[in-house]
């Protein structure tokens, strides 16, 4: 059963919705982590559920996999919690470490302090592809943006991200989405 189709099906059987929460929570759960801590990252999670159970009905049944819109859903509700995400990336660059071990030394800190220094509009696309893993074509879903404009922020946002410690954690290169 696809996402969409346990979406379909959730609104005569309510109780069908939890196929997506035991399919996504981990990614969601993982991404928020990643923006706003452990301890937060378990409200954002679970209200990013609890608001796409309740707009379920407006769910676009053509997209078979329900992950871009739900981060799309937690990426909205993080931004309220934007100073926590400040706080974070300042912590990262006093700290130069990440909180999961990925990243250590000075070259944490200059990644931190580069994430940080970049417009929330070019932060945002860039991490949801290089943190959540989304395609060019999910972000512009997740974000409601056109693609070309996912394109040209990323874009913008990798080349923010230059410098000798920083090349190697720029993120990957996207696929030719078309």
């Amino acid at each position: 059963m696809t996402d969409a189709q346990a979406i379909g099906a959730s609104l005569a059987d309510p109780e069908v919705f939890a196929l997506l929460f035991d399919r996504h929570f981990d990614a969601i759960h993982g991404y928020a982590q990643r923006r706003v801590g452990p301890d937060l990252a378990d409200e954002i999670a679970a209200e990013t559920f609890t608001r796409a159970f309740d707009r379920r009905r407006r769910y676009d049944t053509a997209r078979k996999d329900a992950r871009p819109w739900l981060l799309g859903i937690a990426a909205n509700l993080m931004r309220r919690h934007w100073r926590s995400e400040r706080r974070r990336l300042e912590a990262y660059a006093r700290s130069a470490q990440h909180e999961q071990g990925e990243l250590s030394g000075p070259i944490a800190a200059e990644l931190a302090a580069a994430l940080k220094a970049l417009p929330r509009r070019e932060r945002e696309p860039l991490i949801l592809f290089a943190w959540a893993d989304l395609s060019y074509d999910e972000i512009a879903v997740a974000l409601g943006l056109p693609l070309g404009t996912v394109r040209s922020r990323i874009s913008r946002a990798r080349g923010r991200l230059s410098g000798p410690n920083l090349d190697s954690y720029r993120p990957r290169e996207a696929p030719d989405n078309g």
